[in-house]
């Protein structure tokens, strides 16, 4: 009679399959054509946070100075994001609701990601990722799980957590990959 191998050797066998899948996939849809940016957004959802909606009209451009090539440019006065690819055509720009913490203007790379984690402020956050330090603090893009806008700071808190809006933040996650250039602009 042949030995029938025990059930979590099958799980295994097919958790690390969909692992290898999904890793082909995810390089294979990173060097094929990429959506471009869209003027008109849907509207967003209801927000569980005391924070107005980031304000959205037509898409300004990519500030000067902000370098060229494929990159994420952030504007700290503007509160907005643009995806730049290779060509410097804007993919998707967006406004995003800063921490209490800011980067310097400069050029960063992004060093690390994480899916889902604990944002400083107790919120269910994800699509994390990190590009800078400023004031001994971890500075990022994320946005709420729940798709909220982020609760007022504690006074004094120093937060690095740049919010997006749930679909800002998927966008963002699967352009800035590990090591993607990150331009903080005044």
């Amino acid at each position: 009679m042949p030995a029938r191998l025990p059930s979590w050797a099958w799980v295994t066998g097919l958790t690390v399959g969909a692992i290898a899948a999904v890793s082909v996939l995810a390089v294979q849809a990173d060097q094929g054509p990429q959506p471009t940016a869209s003027a008109v957004r849907p509207s967003p959802t209801a927000s569980a946070g005391t924070h107005p909606e980031p304000e959205e009209s037509a898409t300004p451009a990519v500030p000067e100075g902000s370098g060229t090539g494929r990159r994420i440019v952030y504007s700290l006065g503007d509160k907005r994001v643009w995806l730049v690819d290779a060509s410097d055509a804007t993919r998707r720009s967006f406004t995003v609701w800063p921490g209490t913490v800011s980067p310097a203007p400069g050029t960063y790379t992004i060093g690390s990601r994480t899916e889902a984690t604990t944002g400083s402020d107790g919120v269910q956050v994800e699509n994390i990722v990190y590009f800078a330090l400023a004031e001994g603090i971890s500075v990022g893009f994320s946005n709420a799980v729940d798709g909220s806008s982020p609760p007022p700071p504690a006074s004094g808190a120093k937060t690095g957590g740049i919010r997006l809006q749930k679909a800002d933040g998927e966008a963002l996650w699967a352009f800035g990959t590990k090591g993607t250039t990150v331009t903080v602009v005044k």
